[in-house]
Order: structure tokens, then C-alpha cells, then sequence
């Protein structure tokens, strides 16, 4: 089931599946993406259909009708967010084994618990929390995983090179770093969602697409090809500020060593156990050292940058799937 997003969570979904149908599975996809968008907009005599709860509420009772014609073994919720849990529990009530696949880890763990009682199998993206989702239904840590078709070195476009690309989503904290960082000669591309740049912002002409639009797959695996360097920075967003603190990489760091593209991390313990090749930063001037460094040595970039790629080498969708599958046999 797609998570609804076309954030980075659909390219989880979208490798998935792809990790699913090379392990022998039959996949039956459920869009909710474009349900959600069909009953926001829908009108009667100009009148919406559904509120937005009402929306999220017939995007998702589809699943319900989709699962009565095809009769699936498991259905695998990306996400969940804007599945209630009462189509979780007419799905097992039917007979349909539910796995959810949290992707929201550390950050959002309160509200993903709360769903996390009403499925078979719980998978989750990072172990800060894995005791109290074990205490509800059998639960797993899966680490983040990248797609080989398209987290992998290519062609450089030249209309998109870059000193510094960065991928991923606007959120205040990320703005605030990235503007506290002084631009002067260095060439800065931003992709993904940032909408919540304010009209006064420096990086709004950074960004390569349309504001309320979001990456696609193609164009983020072109801008990595392109790219200098890269960064992570974690979200500092979430439910409760005891739930920033995360201990696994992130999904953006596993695909960006796939890539083979140097970048510059904010600590966290995964990472420093895996990645001590690349180089690490907790403020805008520590970063603007990392991005000068960078740019003066290209060649020690790229041996860190190779040396990230064989880490996760065997970090693919293919060898999730092939686990989620021997994990489900071993409940049934």
C-alpha cells in the first residue's frame, strides 16, 4: 500500500515492491496517493465530497474492496498514517495477515505505536524505541535500504552540477542550518520538498523544480551524478523532543553511499560505526569546513566516497524483502 506522500516514503514503497517481486512474490499495489488526491478535489454542485478526514477515510476503505477481489496473504501498510486503524482490523478480521512498515522512527514512535497493536507484524526503521513496539505485536528492526536500478554512480549532467546537492525536506531546522551557511563560491542545488522556504529566503533560487512540486526518482539520481557533495542533517521535528534522538542512519545516507557520493554526516551512532570515512558536523561552520575541503580535494573525496559505497553494498530492498518474507513464515 503506497503511504500517500510522494515524499521519500514513496521511494520505500516503490522499492518494496521491487524487493518483493525478486524474491518470488506476487505483488498487488494499492495507490492511495492518487485517492487521496481524487476525493480532496472531488465536488458535487461545487461542493467538496469529504472533509479532509472524510477523504483520508474513503482514500483508504478501498484497501478493503481491493483486498475482497484479490485475496492477499499479507498486506504490507507503508507508512499508515492515513490508514485508520479500523481497516487495519477488518483486513485481519477477513483473514489478511497486516505488517506495518514504520518509516517514521524515532521522530513520530508515539503515533506509530498506537497503530502498532493493530497489525501481525510490526517492522521499524530504527531500534531506539523496538522494546515497546515488541510489547504489542511481534516487531522488527529493518535498516534502510536503497534500490540498485537507481541509487548507483552515473553520468554527470552538466546543466546540474553542483558543488553541494541536497535531496530531502525543507524542515525549519534544515532551512536554518542551511541559510546560517555562507554560499559565496560555492554552487548550491536543492531538491525535494520546500515549500516552507519563507519569499525572503536565499534558497528559494537554489531549488531545481517547482516549489509545490517534489522530486521524482530520475531526477534525484541525475543531481547525485552531478554532485560534488552532499550532507545529511536529521530532522529535529517530532512528536515529543525526547524522540529526536535516533540511533540508525537514514535513508538518505544509505542511498547517497549507493550513489557513490561523498557527503558530509551529522553524528549519530550507525553512522559512526559504519561511515568514519566520511566526515562529520554538528554547526554551519563546521559544515562550511567539510564543503571547503571538499571542493580543494576531489580526488580523497571520492576514495572516501567508494570506500561508503562498499559499506552498504549489500543494503538492497531484494535482501529486506527476502527477510520480511522468512520473518512472516516464522509467525504463521
Amino acid at each position: 500500500m503506497h503511504p500517500g506522500p510522494e515524499f521519500s516514503v514513496s521511494d520505500v514503497y516503490r522499492g518494496w515492491g521491487e524487493g518483493l517481486l525478486a524474491c518470488g512474490a506476487q505483488v498487488v499495489t494499492y495507490d492511495l496517493a492518487r485517492r487521496l488526491t481524487f476525493y480532496d478535489a472531488a465536488r458535487i454542485d461545487g461542493q467538496p465530497v469529504a472533509d479532509a478526514e472524510g477523504a483520508v477515510r474513503l482514500a483508504a476503505e478501498g484497501l478493503l474492496a481491493k483486498a475482497w477481489r484479490t485475496r492477499p496473504d499479507v498486506a504490507l501498510v507503508v507508512h499508515g498514517a492515513y490508514v485508520p486503524v479500523d481497516v487495519l482490523d477488518a483486513l485481519r478480521a477477513g483473514g489478511v495477515r497486516v505488517v506495518l512498515l514504520h518509516t517514521e522512527s524515532p521522530y513520530e514512535d508515539d503515533r506509530q505505536l498506537a497503530r502498532a497493536g493493530h497489525a501481525d507484524l510490526n517492522v521499524v526503521n530504527d531500534p531506539t524505541h523496538l522494546g515497546a513496539f515488541q510489547a504489542v505485536a511481534p516487531s522488527y528492526f529493518q535498516p534502510h535500504a536503497y534500490r540498485p536500478a537507481v541509487h548507483r554512480p552515473g553520468t554527470p549532467v552538466p546543466e546540474l552540477a553542483a558543488d553541494v546537492t541536497f535531496v530531502g525536506t525543507g524542515f525549519p531546522d534544515r532551512i536554518a542550518l542551511l541559510e546560517a551557511v555562507d554560499w559565496s563560491g560555492v554552487t548550491l542545488t536543492l531538491a525535494g520538498q520546500w515549500a516552507g522556504l519563507a519569499e525572503g529566503s536565499p534558497l528559494r533560487e537554489r531549488v531545481v523544480h517547482d516549489l509545490d512540486e517534489c522530486c521524482p526518482p530520475q531526477l534525484t539520481a541525475a543531481l547525485y551524478a552531478s554532485a560534488g557533495m552532499s550532507l545529511n542533517a536529521y530532522r529535529r521535528e517530532a512528536t515529543r523532543p525526547d524522540l529526536v534522538a535516533g540511533w540508525a542512519m537514514g535513508p538518505r545516507e544509505v542511498e547517497l553511499a549507493a550513489a557513490g557520493v561523498f557527503f558530509a554526516r551529522e553524528p549519530r551512532p550507525e553512522g559512526d560505526e559504519l561511515l568514519p570515512m566520511l566526515p562529520t558536523f554538528t554547526t554551519p561552520a563546521e559544515l562550511a569546513d567539510v564543503i571547503a575541503w571538499s571542493m580543494a580535494h576531489p580526488d580523497l573525496r571520492q576514495d572516501a566516497a567508494a570506500q561508503a559505497r562498499a559499506v552498504v553494498a549489500d543494503r538492497t530492498f531484494h535482501r529486506s524483502a527476502d527477510r520480511l518474507l522468512r520473518e512472516i513464515q516464522k509467525e504463521n
